[in-house]
């Protein structure tokens, strides 16, 4: 599921605003966790295209009051059932059922006062409803080249179907 920007010209990745947030990202990820989320290629253009295409989902959100969706690599965007601009346009606490909302609150509370928490598990639910749990994910802040909070990521590379 190759994704394209709105003109159907340019893969998502080559974005220039999306190619700048997966490097916030990538840049981030290694500031929290002392490790690199991918094998780093040396070109921005090739990291944010192997970060888009990643076998494990990558997904973020930025710093609004209710913050909304800002990235979802391609295999976020199969497990949420979403085209890119749907899911760009969601707010970040929709992956969640209404039940689990306040668990899913506290836990981006932890890693924001924290800067990222590891081993986390919660249900999450897709846009055809589909609920599935995520194992074992990796929550870190995303910074700015300054230090600055510009919002939140997850990883994660294992889930399992909830009925």
């Amino acid at each position: 599921m190759l994704q394209w920007d709105r003109q159907g010209n340019t893969p998502i990745w080559m974005n220039p605003p999306v190619l700048r947030w997966s490097q916030q990202l990538l840049n981030s990820f290694r500031h929290w966790m002392g490790r690199e989320l991918i094998t780093r290629s040396g070109s921005s253009l090739r990291d944010a295209e192997i970060l888009f295409t990643a076998p494990f989902v990558v997904v973020s959100h930025g710093n609004e009051p209710d913050p909304i969706l800002n990235y979802g690599n391609q295999a976020a965007l199969r497990l949420w059932a979403m085209e890119w601009d749907q899911f760009t346009r969601t707010p970040s606490r929709m992956t969640a059922e209404p039940v689990h909302r306040e668990e899913r609150r506290r836990i981006l509370e932890r890693a924001q006062a924290r800067g990222y928490v590891e081993g986390y598990r919660g249900v999450r639910i897709s846009a055809t409803n589909h609920r599935f749990l995520v194992i074992d994910a990796i929550l870190w802040n995303v910074l700015d080249d300054q230090g600055c909070y510009l919002g939140q990521a997850a990883m994660f590379q294992q889930w399992e179907e909830v009925c």
